[in-house]
């Protein structure tokens, strides 16, 4: 019987009663357990905010099961040598998928005038089709794909850019250097779903907000750190970039005199675009679990030299 331990404390609340439904439904018997000697540990279910930081002791351990998407806080520990498998939760996917929706019709259809109009004032501007409406997505892993495909079946023309190529049904893909220019360039919405990495780190920097077209919207879901704040104050303030969304910021909570709650063209949204739940992520952990018992190949499983 595999012995289970989860070591994210300030999460067991949530995970109380849907792990052990989901490793009952999975068919896993196992002992789960909140502390145990580390020598007799097999699977570690963990959240970088844990306080487990050294896992040198725990030389039986199978596999690190994070149960975050983002990996940054913990891909570079040095003393973490077992297998590390990131979250990827559909019900995450699916909260992705409609804020970034949502907020690119917002943009497109140009709601905030109507929403917002102390005046009163009867203008009749008619928005483009979604056809006539270019959107790039900065990301094609699990949350970027899904997004660029909701997009485009709505038809956005949307262009998808990645750091190595990939190929999504009626959608154009770009990668390499060379294609994150072509990406940017002429884009009305661009939407940042990037891991965090020191090749993604101000993605978006003086330069590259250059290049969609002026009074384009930028929506960031996924790392603060892929924006370079000042150069975004920067073209905000002169209409190069019409307005930012923003749900994730380089330190969080946002503080309260940061110029983002000021600036009139940014909306802050507190990094609630997409949230792992409970239910469906402890059937993802329940289910690597039974693969790995299984002689299977892991799911989600990290790639360190990338970082994600």
């Amino acid at each position: 019987m595999p012995k289970i331990l989860f070591a994210a404390p300030d999460l067991w609340d949530e995970y109380r009663d849907a792990l052990p439904l989901a490793l009952h439904q999975a068919g896993v018997v196992a002992d789960l357990v909140l502390e145990a000697d580390p020598e007799t540990v097999d699977y570690i279910i963990y959240a970088p905010s844990a306080p487990l930081q050294d896992f040198t002791p725990y030389t039986r351990t199978k596999a690190v099961l994070s149960l975050w998407a983002g990996v940054e806080r913990i891909v570079g520990n040095a003393t973490l040598t077992q297998p590390l498998c990131r979250m990827v939760d559909p019900s995450l996917t699916e909260g992705m998928v409609e804020w970034v929706v949502g907020h690119t019709l917002r943009h497109h259809l140009g709601m905030d005038a109507h929403i917002v109009n102390p005046a009163h004032r009867w203008e009749q501007i008619v928005p483009p089709l979604a056809r006539e409406r270019p959107v790039t997505v900065l990301g094609l892993g699990e949350l970027g794909r899904a997004c660029a495909q909701v997009l485009a079946a709505l038809n956005f023309a949307v262009t998808g850019w990645s750091r190595t190529p990939k190929t999504l049904a009626g959608i154009r893909c770009l990668s390499g250097e060379g294609g994150l220019r072509q990406a940017l360039t002429g884009a009305q919405i661009v939407v940042t779903l990037l891991p965090r990495t020191t090749q993604t780190e101000n993605t978006l920097n003086a330069e590259t907000l250059a290049l969609p077209a002026r009074g384009a919207v930028v929506l960031n879901p996924g790392r603060g750190a892929l924006i370079d704040d000042a150069a975004l104050l920067a073209a905000l303030d002169t209409g190069q970039i019409g307005h930012a969304t923003l749900d994730v910021f380089r330190v969080e909570p946002l503080f309260a005199g940061h110029p983002y709650w000021q600036h009139p063209r940014v909306t802050v949204t507190p990094h609630i675009a997409a949230d792992t739940r409970a239910s469906s992520a402890a059937r993802v952990i329940a289910e690597n679990v039974r693969r790995h018992e299984a002689g299977e190949a892991l799911l989600h499983l990290v790639d360190r030299a990338r970082g994600y």
